[in-house]
């Protein structure tokens, strides 16, 4: 339980109080990393919960909106800031020690600030243009099991929140969550299938730009990976309807 209500308290802004460590016992944000499509999972219930209400009320862009609003405030736009740092980082034309200088730099550049419109607006357009609700909780289960399976990448550097999120982790936990984030995908039929391997695809993706870029991953890469799977999921619904794929209402 413990290490669940930690996966809650690191991926929400829900206020959790952890029970306090043993005596010799210390904090391993590693084992907390199994249950992360747990939490994916709550925060994509709510959201649906959200949408069905919001759409009562709101035209579907409207409600796009709100949602993805909610959903930054939900998880208090942890992987947002990560994803813009990245952008600035990984796609500045440098070496590799500034890139990482630039990753811890606060500051919003260039390739952030368009990276971060570009999501907004193309995570909102594709909620707006899903007429099933399987997208929309699929996409932050498959995000937060897409940290655990990037977390068995090489780390960038030793130290920062990436190394103190993943400290601990063994094959134990990222068997877990994999279990996890598939049984769920298999409950949504083909469109979880589909969406389990573009979410393979994303994370993989991500992950090995950069480890060519810097020679590893770091915390904001990990919310990069959240980001970018939960977008190729949520566009996937969209591609539905089109007739490609059919998801039931």
């Amino acid at each position: 339980m413990k290490d669940f209500l930690t996966a809650l308290t690191l991926l929400t802004v829900f206020p959790i109080q952890l029970p306090p460590l043993k005596e010799g016992e210390t904090w391993s944000g590693g084992r907390a990393l199994a249950y992360y499509p747990l939490v994916g999972l709550i925060i994509g219930g709510l959201l649906v919960v959200a949408r069905f209400t919001l759409q009562l009320l709101f035209p579907s862009l409207v409600t796009a909106a709100l949602l993805v609003a909610l959903w930054a405030a939900i998880t208090g736009a942890l992987h947002l800031d990560g994803f813009t740092d990245a952008c600035d980082a990984l796609f500045v034309p440098t070496n590799r020690e500034r890139r990482l200088e630039i990753l811890h730099d606060v500051h919003l550049g260039a390739f952030g600030a368009v990276g971060l419109g570009l999501l907004l607006i193309t995570k909102t357009a594709s909620v707006a243009n899903t007429i099933s609700f399987w997208p929309i909780l699929l996409a932050p289960i498959l995000g937060r099991w897409a940290i655990v399976y990037t977390a068995t990448y090489p780390l960038a550097r030793k130290e920062g929140m990436g190394a103190m999120f993943r400290a601990g982790l063994t094959r134990r936990e990222v068997i877990i969550a994999t279990v996890l984030a598939a049984l769920a995908c298999i409950a949504c039929g083909l469109f979880g299938v589909i969406a389990f391997a573009l979410a393979f695809l994303a994370a993989t993706g991500v992950a090995r730009l950069a480890v060519a870029k810097i020679g590893g991953l770091t915390g904001d890469i990990y919310g990069t990976v959240c980001e970018t799977v939960e977008l190729a999921v949520l566009l996937a619904g969209t591609v539905t309807l089109a007739g490609v794929i059919t998801l039931p209402v």
